[in-house]
């Protein structure tokens, strides 16, 4: 994120007044004789072929964006079917009743000590449920447009074309596959409690770095200065939002931290390594405010973590071997690649040269390594969340697959980029050869689409589940409340599962009835019961 990588050559590829010798002009592949207006051979099929082929690139990945758009704008749209459920209940009433401050102070003395998650969570709630209902609309908008930018400022560091079209299919296909894909599709995108705790880190996450990124390209060192402030302010937020996302941040960004160091020559200053600093020594400030709280140590000693050894160690590892069976099984993330391919050989084939790179660039072994070390660290990111998964909620904690987006979006930003570095190559070597090229286009669209399909039937039946519930639970609600206001102090309530989430009456204890406790506090009546 160094001024001279970003801010000096960046922008070179952009710069097009029509000169002779501007860094960036129309590709001329030798032998193919090619029209200066419309880039294609006037009498040579390979030239015709490939340049047919710059036109129908757009048209596929437009069609793989409609596809993944429509599949999220359902998404979007299914918030205002959102009702309570599980953690909803303790959030409602604790909202109305003690205000973001309050909701803070008893989750930082008696609940989990995350005083960030409820600080947002006292917000959220403040007006009932309007907050948690248009949350998944701005979840898909913040973290897509976060993305976009984020990619284009890669493609600019890296001198490269910025095709439009192709970059938003690529990222609404993540987003497709990262909200509806898993198997607690309700749980990422529509309950709030889980995706203030794990969705909404990522979109920080991705809105810092961007921050980061500016501030690199700026000139001011006042920018540079707010810049690191807040990496150390975010930092912290996060250290007390979601402890899976601190170690996945936090690996990431020491790595970057080090690979941005001047002598690798990745960048000519040290503010990308000082701004990951920022970031790291923030999430260490956030990380001792929650393990120090009351909250934390209260809810320590509700599962006391056994002492590391083989056999934990050894069940750690099969657990986390079974989230990736599970990732991996779901085919439809090869979407993601498909997506990138796109990307890529939309790049290669745009028209244009890369600007020349600067001398004294990264060595060969840097790049590999940068090109390398997402798979490492995501595979250890997500060990560490398995880890304390288990410590957290026992031998079944894996399954709690909400935890694992923390992990889930670098692994499918990864698979994405992957996919670019491919159909660049392939769009580079093979731009001459239009068959070939054309045959790779073809094959990662047919695979776009396929994983975009694959998403519909899921997508409807979280549709029909989350609508069906509602209806329920509104008729449910309104004589709840008729029964309240009527002076009874026990009313009964019926069960209404959505997302493997918890329901009163999830155990037979109702002192233990933690979720119907909170929904007879809600309500305003001594006691729910049963059916």
């Amino acid at each position: 994120m160094s001024r001279t990588t970003i801010s000096e050559h960046g922008d070179a590829h952009m710069r097009n007044d029509g000169k002779a010798g501007d860094d960036t002009v129309d590709s001329e592949e030798p032998g193919t004789g090619a029209d200066p207006e419309t880039g294609a051979g006037a009498e040579d099929p390979a030239g015709r072929q490939e340049s047919g082929l710059r036109r129908v690139l757009p048209w596929i990945a437009l069609a793989v964006a409609a596809g993944a758009g429509a599949l999220l704008s359902v998404g979007a749209f299914l918030g205002v079917y959102v009702r309570p459920t599980s953690d909803d209940w303790c959030a409602l009433w604790k909202a109305r009743d003690l205000g973001p401050l309050g909701t803070t102070s008893d989750f930082y003395r008696t609940q989990n000590g995350r005083v960030t998650n409820a600080f947002l969570t006292g917000l959220l709630y403040s007006d009932g449920m309007r907050g948690p209902k248009l949350l998944p609309a701005f979840l898909i908008l913040a973290l897509g447009v976060g993305l976009f930018l984020l990619a284009r400022e890669v493609l600019r560091a890296l001198r490269l074309p910025f095709p439009v079209v192709a970059t938003v299919t690529a990222v609404l296909m993540v987003e497709a596959l990262l909200f509806l894909a898993g198997t607690r599709s309700y749980q990422v995108l529509l309950w709030a409690p889980a995706t203030i705790s794990h969705t909404l880190p990522a979109v920080i996450g991705v809105w810092a770095a961007l921050s980061g990124v500016w501030a690199a390209r700026s000139h001011r060192p006042w920018a540079r200065s707010v810049a690191v402030g807040s990496a150390v302010v975010l930092g912290a937020a996060v250290g007390t939002l979601s402890e899976p996302f601190v170690a996945m941040s936090g690996l990431f960004a020491a790595t970057a931290g080090v690979l941005c160091l001047p002598r690798l020559r990745v960048t000519s200053d040290r503010f990308a390594s000082t701004w990951c600093a920022a970031w790291c020594l923030g999430l260490v400030v956030g990380t001792v405010v929650l393990y120090t709280s009351p909250g934390a140590r209260w809810r320590r000693a509700q599962q006391p973590k056994r002492p590391l050894s083989l056999s934990e160690l050894g069940e750690t590892l099969h657990d986390w071997s079974r989230i990736w069976e599970t990732i991996g099984g779901q085919w439809a993330y090869a979407g993601a690649g498909a997506a990138g391919v796109l990307l890529g050989l939309a790049v290669a084939l745009s028209g244009r040269r890369p600007a020349p790179r600067a001398a004294g660039g990264p060595s060969r072994g840097t790049v590999l390594a940068i090109a390398v070390l997402p798979v490492p660290l995501i595979a250890l990111g997500s060990l560490v969340t398995a880890y304390g998964l288990r410590g957290g909620y026992g031998a079944g904690g894996w399954t709690y697959a909400r935890a694992w987006t923390s992990f889930v979006v670098p692994f499918l930003i990864a698979l994405c980029g992957y996919g670019v570095w491919l159909g660049h190559r392939i769009g580079r070597r093979l731009g001459a050869r239009s068959a070939l090229a054309a045959a790779a286009a073809g094959v990662a669209g047919v695979v776009a689409v396929a994983g975009t399909a694959a998403l519909v039937a899921p997508t409807r039946t979280l549709t029909t589940t989350t609508v069906e519930r509602s209806l329920a639970w509104d008729r449910q609600d309104a004589r709840i409340r008729a029964e309240a206001a009527a002076g009874r102090s026990v009313v009964t309530y019926r069960p209404l599962h959505v997302g493997g989430l918890a329901e009163p009456f999830f155990t037979n204890v109702y002192t233990r009835d933690w979720v119907a406790q909170c929904a007879a506090r809600y309500y305003g009546v001594e006691r729910l019961g049963r059916p």
